[in-house]
């Protein structure tokens, strides 16, 4: 190591391990192995420089860059996978302040704990006690528990301590911006001092104004490397205009990128309104559709109810119904015990199949009371004609006063409808003159006195 030199780093490398989804757990890491995936994340690519004896030098740069982690290397924090690093003289180091303040102890107590993680010792400390406290400006606070102190005495105090330590080289990250203006000004004055006495400074900043009046040299590093090294005035300059361009840059493809999410999200919205006007399209048909079918209701029945509704493939279809009476004529109005019969025609497309015909009785207040089908009654289907009749009987009908309807379905072996029509026919069964019963349907009965 050269005599003149303070620093000296030679081709230093830096990665880490980003885990993508690491357990925490020695039980998570056993059963989910398997997530224990990382990925080398090389920070610093082999970066070389030299710090004389006396100089300051400031660490510029995007976040994310390396500026911190090459700081963390001077202080030992961390090592480096490859390269060395060589340091000649005491190292002070101000990149967490307060670093080891208990919060129930007093500011003063906390001045000892804090300096012996410098390495001064307690005798030390008591020569320079009314020192820290002074320039802290905390002399009414000091022997009040740390807990009390807002985050601004917090970090008075410990720069304080930090700023008062005998060190030969002070490495600085962002820590600037402590208390208020006057104490800032204060601080970049000591250091202004501390530099005019020799000590070496390395500066971590994105005060880069800071950085101009502090500093001799500024060194640039981008994405890991150093992009430049030079007086501190001008690398901080071409910094800016990079970053000026960069923004411009960015600020260009975020208009680019907002013009692409504007055109997608009205291409979006186009496809919506398209959506939406197919499925109101399609909803409109489905509602001619079922209002044609329910026309076609009282086309081929002139006795339909007014709430027939017709659903079905059509395949085969119904062309003509009618409901008849004992003496085969139209009729909606029967009495207990008479016959009720339905005369049905239909048309098939698919004809030499088999189907079945159903039949079903509601009264009015919605309980069924009746339903049957050719296969139930005669133990066969009905094989379908390209034209063809079937008919229905109840030689005598048992359902007791009341208003029924009748819903009629075609369909085939799978109980796949062809056509089905609800509520087709609506009769009444009149009120017997005579003989009163109560429910649903006649059972012949009888009484008997003994």
């Amino acid at each position: 190591m050269k005599p003149e030199n303070a620093i000296e780093v030679r081709n230093v490398r830096k990665h880490f391990k980003v885990y993508k989804d690491k357990g925490h757990m020695l039980r998570e890491r056993i059963i989910h192995f398997n997530r224990n995936k990382y990925e080398n994340r090389e920070v610093l690519k082999g970066i070389s420089f030299d710090v004389k004896k006396g100089e300051s030098v400031g660490l510029i740069g995007k976040n994310g860059c390396g500026k911190s982690t090459t700081l963390k290397l001077l202080t030992r924090i961390l090592r480096p996978n490859d390269g060395t690093i060589d340091i000649q003289g005491r190292v002070c180091s101000l990149i967490e302040l307060g670093a080891g303040f208990h919060p129930d102890m007093s500011g003063r107590e906390n001045i000892y704990i804090n300096a012996s993680i410098f390495g001064i010792k307690a005798k030390e400390v008591d020569k320079r006690l009314n020192d820290i406290i002074r320039f802290s400006e905390l002399e009414e606070f000091i022997d009040n528990p740390v807990r009390t102190y807002s985050s601004g005495m917090y970090m008075r105090l410990a720069f304080s301590v930090a700023i008062n330590v005998d060190a030969d080289i002070l490495l600085i990250d962002e820590i600037l911006a402590v208390g208020d203006n006057s104490f800032q000004t204060k601080c970049f004055n000591k250091l202004k001092s501390l530099k005019d006495q020799g000590t070496t400074i390395v500066i971590v900043s994105h005060a880069l104004g800071q950085v101009e009046k502090l500093c001799d040299r500024a060194i640039w590093i981008d994405e890991g490397i150093i992009r430049k090294d030079g007086p501190a005035r001008q690398i901080c300059r071409e910094y800016l205009d990079k970053m000026e361009a960069d923004r411009l840059e960015r600020a260009e493809l975020e208009y680019r990128m907002q013009l692409e999410d504007e055109e997608k999200r009205k291409q979006e919205k186009q496809e919506e309104d398209e959506k939406r006007r197919k499925e109101e399209e399609l909803e409109q048909r489905k509602r001619e559709e079922e209002k044609r079918r329910n026309a076609s209701c009282r086309e081929i029945c002139v006795q339909c109810g007014p709430d027939a509704r017709r659903e079905g493939n059509q395949k085969t279809r119904f062309t003509k119904i009618e409901l008849l009476n004992s003496n085969n004529e139209m009729c909606t109005e029967f009495s207990v015990d008479e016959q009720l019969k339905i005369n049905m025609e239909y048309e098939s497309d698919v004809s030499n199949e088999e189907a079945n015909f159903v039949i079903g009785i509601t009264r009015e207040d919605w309980v069924y009371c009746y339903g049957t089908t050719v296969k139930n009654v005669d133990g066969r289907y009905v094989k379908l004609q390209e034209k063809g009749k079937v008919s229905f009987i109840i030689p005598e009908l048992k359902l007791l006063e009341g208003r029924y309807f009748i819903d009629l379905r075609i369909q085939n072996k799978e109980d796949v409808a062809y056509d089905c029509i609800y509520s087709l026919l609506v009769f009444e069964i009149k009120k017997p003159e005579r003989r009163k019963e109560l429910g649903i349907l006649r059972m012949d009965c009888m009484w008997r006195e003994e």
